[in-house]
């Protein structure tokens, strides 16, 4: 068969997959930049109105810009952290070798990122609810009736992040895998040497897996700062408050889709854009500080 034909056929098989991503992915790519520079609704046709989104935006002429961010910006600095330390830690646990029904563990902990998050936030929404709820009611339950906080009106950013948190398996499996290929020699031979668990942990554990640690940092940023099925989920509930949950792609969605703005959605999308691609490259450029591999 020719080389000629070999690429035809090459071409032929990838096909769907170019139509789909040009009609899916860089179509809409390619408009949203140019509806970034205008004033469009779905009802009229876009008009070019330069920068003019964007000084709505930086200038405060758009509402809930500056208080999206900041909500945002909270829940990653605690969302993050508390995600990658308790994954963590749990695949540090189920990494004990020779432990009987191990594998039952590691499925059950891994469970609860399998559930849709729609349904997992309806399900925390209930759980919190101040008068039916069911913590509410374990709470009253030890410290006297209508002594419980209202949990979506008073803390509903710390339970957005409980809820991130929950759902830790994914970021759980890959500390796992990294674990597992941690050297067990340079493990057995700090041993020799009189290293406890802590200095093995800080001298071995961390460095062999820092290129995982770096995946999962970037990855859970990257998450948190478009969060929005949990946010959506929240900001819905009657009893939330919808300050605290009024997350930035969340803001988004309301001007797009709410209010038909998508002018002034694509001028917000493409600043996120911008700064999670800013945050990546810092990353990188920081990693070889600290980031190990075996070569």
């Amino acid at each position: 068969m020719s080389k000629k034909r070999n690429t035809l056929l090459f071409f032929l098989f990838i096909s769907p997959w170019i139509i789909g991503f040009i009609m899916f992915s860089l179509g809409p790519i390619i408009a949203s930049i140019y509806w970034s520079f205008t004033r469009y609704s779905i009802v009229e046709a876009p008009r070019w109105v330069g920068l003019d989104n964007f000084y709505v935006i930086f200038n405060g002429f758009e509402p809930n810009f500056f208080n999206s961010v900041r909500v945002t910006v909270l829940y990653s600095i605690f969302a993050v952290p508390g995600v990658i330390i308790v994954s963590l830690l749990a695949a540090m646990m189920l990494n004990i070798p020779k432990i009987k029904g191990m594998s039952l563990f590691r499925t059950i902990y891994f469970l609860p990122s399998l559930l849709p998050m729609v349904a997992t936030a309806i399900v925390f929404a209930f759980l919190l609810d101040p008068k039916y709820g069911l913590i509410t009611k374990f709470y009253e339950t030890l410290w006297g009736a209508g002594t419980s906080p209202d949990w979506l009106q008073q803390h509903a950013h710390g339970c957005m992040v409980l809820l991130a948190i929950w759902g830790f398996g994914n970021t759980m499996m890959i500390f796992l895998a990294g674990l597992q290929d941690v050297p067990v020699s340079l493990i057995e031979a700090s041993r020799i040497d009189g290293a406890n668990g802590w200095q093995r942990f800080c001298n071995i554990t961390v460095p062999a897996i820092s290129p995982v640690i770096f995946f999962n940092m970037i990855m859970g940023i990257i998450g948190a700062l478009q969060v929005f099925t949990q946010a959506y989920v929240f900001a819905r509930s009657n009893d939330v408050n919808r300050t605290d949950t009024h997350f930035y792609v969340l803001n988004i969605y309301e001007h797009a889709f709410e209010h038909g703005r998508f002018g002034l959605a694509s001028s917000l999308t493409w600043i996120l854009v911008i700064v999670i691609l800013i945050i990546t490259m810092i990353q990188f450029h920081f990693k070889k500080k600290w980031v190990h591999y075996n070569d």
